[in-house]
């Protein structure tokens, strides 16, 4: 059995995801164009694509063609582009750099970065209801898109952002903790496994297995964001750290100390492999990327 090489899987997704989004995305001479300029230099910058490699992985771990899955993984990228925009706004987190560069807020201004994150959202669903996925089911689509809203909304993202600024300021347990990473980053890791697998073909065991691995994960990975804010380069990782403790945000850290939080990771991820026994070695690929969360510096 040949090792992946996740490096080489990462970037050869990655290229692939660039140039359908640079491809479908509305060019900057296309009015209006300071908004356009704001929506292509936020999703153009950089970032590892976790989430749509993570989509696309899945689908082949289930046998599918990633063909089927590119559009939702390109949405899945429109959707968390927005939420950073947001996220980094004076309202929010006030961060001035993202992936190395100035933020969309400080690169434009607010005005066109809350427009730009807006037009994104829905962006990534016209992407998703309009291009064409060889041999996918109009219900499946359909199945899958509400999943999404579900995955970005209240229920997911949007809700786990309004219970990390409700925990500002306050003591808060673990099981509280958790909720909000669940909601705020898990939901959509969640969702690029499973719907990159039902568009896929996947079957509903599979399905299942999935979903657990990406709740596993999408756990780990928010936790070792939270190391990485504490004790991560702020070079190798683009924006400024220690924020979180600056503004008194609920972290795992904080909460359980570092050496207890990097336990709970590496513990997610074993359980993340281990929803993972009954796929071939086609889904190499997903094992690789369940270690990657909590061995990654950016």
């Amino acid at each position: 059995m040949t090792p992946v090489d996740l490096s080489a899987y990462l970037a050869q997704l990655k290229a692939t995801v660039d140039a359908t989004l640079d491809r479908h995305l509305p060019s900057e001479n296309r009015p209006p164009r300071r908004l356009h300029a704001a929506m292509r230099y936020s999703v153009m910058a950089g970032g590892k694509r976790l989430r749509p490699v993570l989509a696309l992985a899945a689908a082949e771990a289930v046998g599918g063609e990633t063909a089927r899955v590119l559009p939702f993984a390109c949405a899945m990228e429109c959707i968390h582009t927005y939420s950073l925009i947001h996220d980094d706004l004076p309202a929010m987190d006030d961060d001035d750099m993202r992936r190395g560069w100035p933020t969309c807020h400080k690169k434009f201004d607010e005005a066109t970065a809350i427009l730009a994150g807006d037009a994104l959202l829905t962006f990534a669903f016209e992407l998703l209801a309009t291009q064409p996925a060889p041999g996918v089911a109009p219900d499946c689509l359909l199945e899958v898109i509400a999943q999404l809203a579900r995955a970005a909304g209240v229920a997911g993202m949007v809700g786990g952002q309004m219970f990390d600024l409700e925990a500002e300021n306050r003591q808060v347990d673990t099981v509280e903790l958790q909720n909000i990473h669940i909601h705020k980053t898990g939901a959509l890791i969640r969702m690029a496994c499973v719907g990159g697998a039902r568009l896929a073909g996947g079957t509903p065991e599979q399905l299942k297995r999935l979903k657990r691995y990406g709740e596993a994960i999408g756990l780990a990975f928010q936790i070792t964001d939270d190391i990485l804010d504490e004790v991560g380069d702020s070079q190798i990782m683009g924006k400024n750290t220690g924020s979180d403790r600056n503004k008194s945000k609920a972290t795992y850290p904080f909460l359980v100390g570092l050496g207890q939080a990097r336990t709970e990771a590496e513990l997610l991820v074993e359980e993340a492999l281990k929803s993972l026994e009954t796929f071939p070695a086609a889904a190499d690929p997903l094992r690789e990327l369940a270690r990657f969360t909590v061995s990654r510096t950016h």
